[in-house]
């Protein structure tokens, strides 16, 4: 087998009032439809990985272990903004917990990390290889 691209993702919503609100209002999605919300008008997928959840740990919480108080996420997505620091205030404001204030990574990433209504682990991220023509 040839996988030739990641054709979609699509979180599984236990509340999808909640999750519209997050993916749509707050995040500014272009989302459509009734009661399966979609989009096609968003850019590919530019990173697909495997993260140990002791390396989201230690990226959120500084520690290799995950708080017991925090879900424990399945997926991470990370969507690429404009301005971390306005992305990441604008969720602030919306009454969205921050994981994580702005910084940067030791890789050069520049993230900001939330959970989503359904437990993934969101980064509102700027990464400077990804922006190269």
């Amino acid at each position: 087998m040839k996988v030739l691209f990641v054709a979609g993702i699509a979180p599984i919503v236990k509340d999808p009032a909640a999750s519209a609100a997050f993916y749509r209002d707050a995040l500014g999605l272009p989302l459509e439809g009734d009661d399966y919300l979609h989009t096609g008008a968003l850019a590919g997928v530019k990173h697909f990985g495997l993260w140990p959840l002791a390396d989201a740990a230690r990226s959120c919480f500084g520690s290799d272990r995950w708080p017991a108080d925090v879900p424990v996420p399945q997926a991470v997505i990370e969507f690429e903004v404009e301005d971390v620091a306005q992305a990441a205030a604008e969720m602030q404001g919306r009454g969205y917990r921050l994981l994580t204030d702005v910084k940067t990574e030791p890789w050069g990433q520049v993230v900001a990390r939330l959970l989503s209504p359904e437990g993934l682990l969101l980064g509102l991220t700027y990464t400077p290889w990804m922006r190269e023509s």
